[in-house]
């Protein structure tokens, strides 16, 4: 892939841009071997990877400049912006959107934050595309509510101009800190939710939920993780860490109970609309904290699914399941240091398979896929 940011020195995010896509899927096959070097795996299966470019289906782009000439994209170290609306990462939807969003900023008075000074209302923008039917969900991050009113007054422009803007809300982040968005978050559409759809799966993304931001390769994950559960022995499943439910609602059954647990809220609303769009009945999603949940259940599941974030399922989880002992557990991670570290915490189980996902392409990152067998 070229990138005119990139051989411009301006971007170095993607670190591995200048290997073919070949060698890089190697050198994380090296890695996750090397990482599972002291453990048995009795099935490699092939590495899965997508399109090379225009994959991305989010951008986070900090927003600074002027109000007149906004810059879309980051800041370096030195707190120098960089506009990166032509990151050929974003589809080219993406690049329309911002050429109307950035008079958008002028015409609603929202002027960027500056860091340096403390100043300014407008922090981020955080677009999300569907790849169902193309629909946006967009985000204005403020650092207050001073400019709500002049951004409500200003919107009927923004939606005549993108018409494919589904879903547009305000969160408020008052913090002078590098955190992206804060607890706060206010609808300015009546629809709440941009419907997405993976496999012939429904799934819906809000706000403030967590959401695969490569689809192609999502899509090749949860496939996976479907086309496994099905050729095991499973009546019962948990769906640990499970966000909006990606996981859970690919496996399900229509004999199968299964309990999807995520400490978020807002994914948990997502998941439970899939399930009655599916007409799933004994499928059961709750907004608990995983390890808490789980450590007091008596009702032993067939199979756990975890998929948590990179800090990974930790020791006090990793203890129950040992004592409790699932005939199986899939594990995926997208933090493959964490992963090898807590498989080795869970005795009695042998690794039956193991597949590389090349969900973020010219970078050292992957997620990954594993089997676990009770024997």
């Amino acid at each position: 892939m070229h990138c005119a940011l990139y051989d411009a020195g301006r971007c170095r995010s993607c670190q591995w841009i200048e290997q073919p896509v070949s060698d890089q899927l190697t050198a994380k096959m090296n890695d996750l071997h090397k990482l599972l070097a002291g453990i048995a795996v009795k099935e490699w299966r092939a590495p899965v990877s997508g399109p090379e470019q225009a994959f991305r289906n989010k951008a986070k782009m900090v927003v600074s400049g002027s109000v007149e000439k906004p810059l879309l994209g980051m800041l370096h170290r030195n707190g120098n912006p960089e506009d990166l609306t032509d990151c050929p990462l974003y589809p080219a939807s993406f690049q329309a959107a911002f050429a109307v969003l950035k008079p958008f900023i002028a015409r609603a008075g929202l002027t960027p934050y500056n860091v340096a000074r403390k100043r300014g209302e407008l922090k981020y923008l955080l677009l999300t595309e569907s790849q169902l039917d193309g629909g946006l969900m967009l985000r204005f991050v403020l650092r207050s509510e001073s400019k709500l009113e002049q951004l409500r007054t200003a919107l009927p422009w923004l939606q005549q101009r993108l018409a494919q803007l589904k879903v547009i809300s305000a969160n408020i982040q008052p913090v002078h800190m590098a955190i992206m968005e804060g607890e706060q978050e206010i609808p300015l559409t009546e629809q709440r939710a941009l419907e997405e759809q993976f496999n012939g799966v429904p799934l819906y993304i809000r706000p403030q939920s967590f959401f695969q931001t490569n689809p192609a390769v999502a899509a090749s994950l949860y496939a996976a993780a479907r086309d496994w559960v099905r050729g095991l022995p499973v009546k019962h499943m948990w769906d640990l860490f499970c966000g909006v439910g990606g996981f859970g609602l690919h496996c399900a059954t229509a004999d199968m109970k299964l309990t999807g647990i995520e400490i978020a809220p807002e994914a948990i609303a997502s998941a439970r609309q899939s399930a009655e769009k599916l007409g799933l009945t004994d499928i059961h999603f709750q907004a608990l904290d995983s390890t808490q949940f789980a450590t007091v259940q008596q009702d032993i599941p067939d199979l756990v699914l975890v998929n948590p974030p990179r800090r990974g399922i930790g020791q006090a989880l990793c203890y129950y399941l040992n004592g409790v002992a699932p005939k199986y557990i899939i594990y995926s991670s997208c933090n493959a240091q964490s992963m090898a570290r807590d498989i080795s915490s869970l005795s009695g189980y042998r690794v039956e398979r193991v597949q590389l996902f090349d969900m973020f392409p010219h970078t050292a990152h992957y997620e990954v896929l594993t089997l676990l067998v009770r024997e």
